[in-house]
């Protein structure tokens, strides 16, 4: 298995990797090396549990050595702790060395007086806990009794006692109370592993984000050499689909060119093919087409072939979208060598090139293929298309709605995209006219086709009330999230319009939740879900720590305090200089304040700068230290955090460079300038941009929007003066987009899951559970809005996590941090990783694989 596949499981599923000998047994040399090791995690909020302890003690110590090294290294890099972390002005607290047994065995003292409800190291249920002297390993009541005869702690071997108090509270208060061990547990059949993920990866409805596109190549790269065994029959999103052929072509595998014309529906999949094969990226969103050489005949013949195979005015049309990179693969294709063979796809080339036929010697055989799908302009001089969108529009320029509907029933996914564009149309052309009825009675057929995008994109776009003339937000497609907003001048859907519609939706939704789903005893939702929106634009997502989808709400972590941390690393012969900065502004958005290189300290102390470097040549740091009651006190509402490159590099030209957020309990005390088990979200910066956002905080609200945004910028000289009506607009229009209602979020997907699957559902929030029951005779869709609109729940009360003993549930959470359940199965979905995590009957979804539930059957 590859170090980098060895990574993708570590982030991924929290699985290590350990290079094992066979019959092997403790090695007794490793034991205070493994202490080491164990104490070293505990700072990152790692430990180990009890199969992998093992399996890393029948290491030798220099196999150990470099395994635990490894492991550290890659959990580094997952936090941004893999470099040093310096401010320019000294003061934060480092660490200091101790004994081993010691060391380890102090922090997990001061993790278990802050966290009670820790897990058993032994039998890695949720118990009440002891820690062993001298090593440090939590036992509960019942394995101590078990393992007692023993005479040694059942992990490592040393003196199984008790300790009779706790040490003394560490002085530079390395834990709090809110942090948490994350479990790391053995890979025990890590190809098992890597096939599970590369099925879910293939299997996601929605284009992947960076991070995914890397492991998407890691799992490609250690896939088995038959596909069968991996290949599924459908692959949702083309990019993917193109990348996986491109794959399949490169290994030289038999029989891959005759299963492309099954798998190839577009003209376009074609296209994104044939720039995976030549190593460009098939979402066909570079500048300048890739030059396409050496493309051999044996594909050249497969594509053609594929082209010639669909009709000709809808393959034309396609290839129309992308004209320029269509002409220059036909100059790799030569369709006109074989026009006699694949006459359609010769046609088609004719039709985006403009070839002449009066000029061309094959005029006469492109005219015959292109009839009677396809016509001609200028004395039969050009062949021509009409397209499909340029009927939609002629009919809707003269108010035929019915017309257009009727058109669009033909190709669903257009449908969806243009419900709103419809309704709107309607409501123009016949103010007090009820919802179509020709679009009534199309859609619960047609929406069955529909993909979970263009499905959740419509049901966001309509439920919410939105005003006349509203600032609507734009995501132009490409790899940098760069975003612009407008003034939409129309007229704001009546709910008459769009009720009826939303409705539809709604039922269909639950259809599919139930279709071919196993029922569940039960159901347990975070409340907090409802701020986390359907992932959308993952394309341009950056590749961060935690999988926060674009314009989610989240509560701020408990406690005052957040620090900002800024960090990049500067190519050779080039000065760059990022700045951390945080603007703040008031209800209106008048900016109020501000904390960067120019001003170090806002207020009495409640926003501090670390201090300003002007280049990296080695890597620097900034830090913002944030109180957040201090600023709310002191009249700012919105605290706005952004990255400038302040001498205009862009940050794809960095070799390093990225930032992202920690959380403090008290005024710099933490175990030092980056404290990696604190590090709440961390993203790399990348894209030709210069100027990124990446949160914005409401302090009165005391909840963070993650943005992920970049800003264009020329010139150099940024800072926060020269952007700071940009910004403060831009953040207002991002926080009306994304406000509560207004997208559909992955709180939706969830309780459509439950109510369809079960007929008990608890919405968790805080420490009580709201409970409710469907009714015999009560309706899915009732039950469903009842839970969604948190109305008369059966029963309210504190939250046991022993109910969840011996059932099978359905779980989506905010955080993994219920203990683990002894024989609880089913499903879960969590943002952030918890105890709950290493109970293996569950099966872990990503917000991906949650969107994937919702695919249309086949």
């Amino acid at each position: 298995m590859s170090r980098d596949l060895d990574t993708l499981l570590l982030h991924r599923q929290s699985l290590v990797v350990v290079p094992t000998r066979p019959g092997a047994e403790p090695d007794r040399r490793s034991r205070d090396g493994l202490a080491v090791l164990e104490s070293d995690l505990a700072l990152r909020g790692y430990r180990l549990t009890a199969p992998l302890h093992a399996a890393l003690a029948r290491q030798s110590p220099v196999a150990l050595k470099q395994t635990g090294t490894e492991l550290l290294r890659r959990i580094d890099l997952l936090t941004g702790n893999e470099r040093r972390h310096q401010p320019l002005f000294h003061g934060f607290p480092d660490s200091v060395s101790r004994e081993a047994h010691s060391l380890y065995s102090a922090r997990i003292h001061a993790f278990l007086r802050n966290q009670p409800d820790l897990t058993c190291s032994w039998c890695d249920l949720g118990r009440s806990v002891e820690v062993l002297a001298p090593c440090g390993h939590l036992i509960c009541e019942d394995c101590l009794d078990e393992v007692v005869s023993l005479a040694g702690c059942p992990l490592c071997g040393t003196a199984l006692t008790r300790a009779d108090a706790p040490p003394a509270p560490l002085a530079s208060r390395e834990i709090r109370a809110d942090a948490v061990l994350h479990r790391l547990r053995l890979a025990v059949d890590p190809a098992a592993a890597a096939l599970l993920e590369l099925g879910r990866l293939l299997a996601r409805q929605t284009p992947l984000s960076p991070q995914d596109r890397d492991d998407l190549a890691v799992l490609l790269d250690n896939a088995s050499a038959d596909p069968g065994s991996w290949l599924p029959e459908a692959i949702p999103v083309r990019e993917t689909k193109a990348t996986v052929l491109a794959e399949l072509l490169h290994r030289d595998l038999p029989g891959t060119l005759p299963a492309l014309a099954a798998r190839l529906g577009t003209a376009t999949d074609g296209l994104r093919l044939l720039w995976a094969w030549c190593g460009a990226d098939p979402d066909l969103l570079a500048d300048k087409p890739p030059r396409l050489l050496g493309v051999p005949r044996p594909l050249r013949r497969a594509l053609l072939a594929a082209l010639d195979a669909l009709p000709l005015a809808g393959a034309a049309e396609d290839m129309l979208r992308h004209r320029a990179a269509w002409q220059r693969a036909g100059e790799a294709l030569h369709p006109y060598e074989y026009h006699r063979r694949f006459p359609n796809a010769a046609a088609a080339f004719a039709v985006i090139r403009g070839t002449d036929l009066l000029q061309h010697p094959l005029g006469d055989s492109l005219l015959a293929a292109s009839l009677p799908t396809a016509g001609t302009a200028g004395g039969r001089n050009r062949l021509t298309v009409t397209t499909f969108a340029s009927r939609i529009e002629a009919a809707l320029a003269t108010g035929d709605v019915p017309g257009a509907v009727t058109l669009l029933a033909h190709r669903p996914g257009e449908l969806a995209r243009r419900l709103h564009h419809l309704l709107r149309t309607h409501h123009r052309w016949a103010p007090d006219a009820p919802c179509p009825p020709a679009l009534l009675a199309v859609l619960p057929e047609t929406l069955r086709k529909v993909a979970p995008g263009p499905l959740l994109g419509a049901y966001g776009r309509l439920r919410a009330p939105r005003p006349d003339n509203e600032r609507r937000l734009y995501f132009p497609r490409g790899h940098t999230a760069h975003t612009h907003a407008r003034t939409d001048w129309g007229a704001a859907l009546p709910a008459r319009l769009s009720a009826p519609v939303c409705a539809l939706i709604e039922a269909e939704l639950l259809r599919r939740a139930a279709a071919g789903q196993d029922r569940y005893d039960l159901a347990l939702l975070d409340e907090e879900l409802t701020g986390l929106t359907v992932p959308a634009v993952e394309r341009a997502s950056a590749r961060s720590l935690v999988a926060v989808p674009r314009g989610s709400v989240l509560s701020l972590p408990d406690g005052g305090r957040l620090r900002l941390f800024l960090h990049w690393l500067q190519p050779k012969g080039v000065r760059v200089d990022l700045d951390l900065s945080v603007a703040f502004y008031d209800a209106d958005w008048a900016l109020t304040g501000l904390c960067d290189y120019t001003k170090l300290v806002y207020g009495a102390r409640t926003a501090v700068h670390s201090g300003d470097f002007t280049s990296a040549p080695n890597g620097a740091t900034e830090f913002v230290d944030l109180d957040l009651a201090g600023l709310a006190a002191a009249g700012a509402r919105y605290a706005v955090v952004v990255v400038f490159s302040y001498n205009d590099v862009a940050f794809d030209e960095l070799p390093d460079a990225y930032t992202g957020f920690m959380t403090l309990s008290e005024p710099g005390r933490s175990s030092g300038p980056l404290d990696p088990k604190h590090v709440t979200q961390r993203l790399d910066l990348a894209g030709a941009a210069k100027v990124a956002v990446p949160m914005i905080i409401d302090l009165a609200e005391r909840h963070w929007t993650w943005t992920d945004l970049n800003l264009g910028g020329t010139g150099g000289l940024h800072d926060v003066r020269r952007h700071s009506g940009r910004l403060g607009v831009l953040a207002s229009d991002v926080l009306n987009h994304f406000a509560p209602g207004a997208r559909a979020t992955l709180g939706d997907l969830a309780v459509a899951t439950a109510a369809a699957t079960t007929d008990q559902v608890l919405i968790r929030s805080g420490s009580t559970v709201a409970t409710y029951h469907r009714a015999p005779d009560e309706p899915v869709a009732t039950f469903a809005t009842r839970i969604r609109d948190r109305h008369h729940p059966d029963h309210t009360g504190p939250f046991d996590p022993a109910d969840l003993t011996d059932r099978c549930a359905f779980l989506a959470l905010l955080n993994a941090d219920l203990p683990a359940v002894p024989a609880l199965t089913g499903t879960l979905y969590r943002l952030y990783p918890g105890a709950l995590d290493s109970t293996s009957g569950l099966d872990r979804l990503t917000a991906g694989d949650l969107v994937a539930r919702f695919a249309p059957e086949a």
